[in-house]
């Protein structure tokens, strides 16, 4: 299949620029699998999607503020680091801009210099590694001198940083945030949980692949890049327990999708306690082994993350309903509206 395959025409004005106030105020588009039909609700209806027996896993990965902008030591050009993840102690991945002035060698100055960052290896397309030198701690550096990075379709102002944040957002690590899980409130998880559903959690850490559009003709050829995972031993006892129950794994975002099809396939469709590196590509055909359901945000044209929805629910039937969302106005991408593909119940 050619990434052509995946491409559609979205207005500008569909993409959303700023959060809603009230995060269960967006719009809702649900896929109902067995009937092939969408309808249309508000997402604080996701609750009479839901049954006693499902469980709900949640990505709690938090974004931490890692756009940096500084400027080279020797010249004083401007340079622009987005940190994405530690390789070892304070060596670096970043995306750099402008890529061309720094070279091996080049120091990177933050401020009155309390975060300084030499680049000591190239990479492709626009990354480096980077030896950081700082006093303290390095989150608290990155407090007080970086920015939440957001993506580069969104051009306003985020007034409040937690609003890039799920309310649930635990574990420090991400680059991009997992906005599947932005139209949650406490309140509406707790309502969930009352209703006998479970609640479980993992971590991955958002990197590089969700900076990086695929840029290939031919969707077999694109490379995933690893981003960090982990399933506690609690979630998966959790995990095992429902399919054993006959209950429904349904995964709120691609992140959490490719942290649980990435157990099942590395264990024989056992959830075990486990932590490592994943670069699992997830497009058509692929056969799932771990989620029934799917909750997740509309992806951009032509991105892996469309692949991996599509592989899902089927090709034509995903753009079907983003066709569908664009005639009702649905807000797109990280502040936009969501989708909740629904679990087979008669199977």
């Amino acid at each position: 299949m050619k990434m052509d395959d995946y491409n559609y025409e979205l207005p500008e004005e569909l993409i959303a620029q700023t959060p809603l106030q009230d995060r269960t105020a967006s719009k809702l588009l649900v896929w109902d699998q067995e009937k092939e039909a969408s309808s249309h609700q508000t997402f604080s209806a996701i609750t009479s999607y839901l049954l006693p027996g499902d469980c709900l896993v949640l990505n709690n990965s938090r974004v931490i503020p890692v756009r940096l902008f500084g400027e080279k030591e020797n010249t004083k050009a401007k340079i622009e680091l987005l940190l994405l993840h530690e390789k070892t102690d304070d060596i670096w991945e970043a995306l750099v801009k402008p890529a061309r002035k720094v070279k091996v060698g080049t120091e990177v100055v933050f401020g009155d210099g309390s975060l300084r960052a030499i680049c000591v290896e190239e990479k492709a397309e626009g990354a480096r590694l980077f030896q950081l030198m700082y006093e303290g701690i390095l989150l608290e550096v990155l407090d007080t001198l970086g920015e939440m990075p957001l993506p580069p379709y969104i051009k306003e102002q985020l007034d409040d940083q937690e609003r890039y944040q799920t309310v649930y957002a635990k574990e420090e690590g991400s680059a991009a945030a997992p906005t599947a899980g932005l139209h949650f409130t406490n309140k509406l998880l707790t309502e969930i949980e009352q209703l006998g559903v479970e609640i479980v959690y993992v971590t991955l850490h958002v990197g590089l692949g969700t900076f990086r559009p695929v840029t290939v003709v031919n969707m077999e050829d694109h490379h995933m890049h690893a981003e960090y995972y982990s399933m506690s031993k609690e979630t998966a006892a959790i995990l095992n327990k429902t399919k054993e129950n006959k209950g429904k794994v349904i995964a709120v975002g691609t992140t959490s999708t490719r942290v649980l099809e990435t157990v099942a396939r590395d264990h024989e469709g056992i959830f075990k306690e486990v932590s490592g590196w994943t670069d699992i590509y997830i497009y058509p055909p692929y056969i799932f082994q771990a989620i029934d359901g799917l909750l997740t945000n509309f992806h951009l044209p032509k991105s892996s993350l469309l692949l991996l929805i599509s592989a899902f629910a089927g090709r034509e039937n995903m753009l079907g309903a983003y066709e569908e969302a664009i005639k009702h106005h649905y807000r797109f991408f990280s502040f936009g509206d969501a989708m909740f593909i629904l679990p087979k119940r008669n199977e």
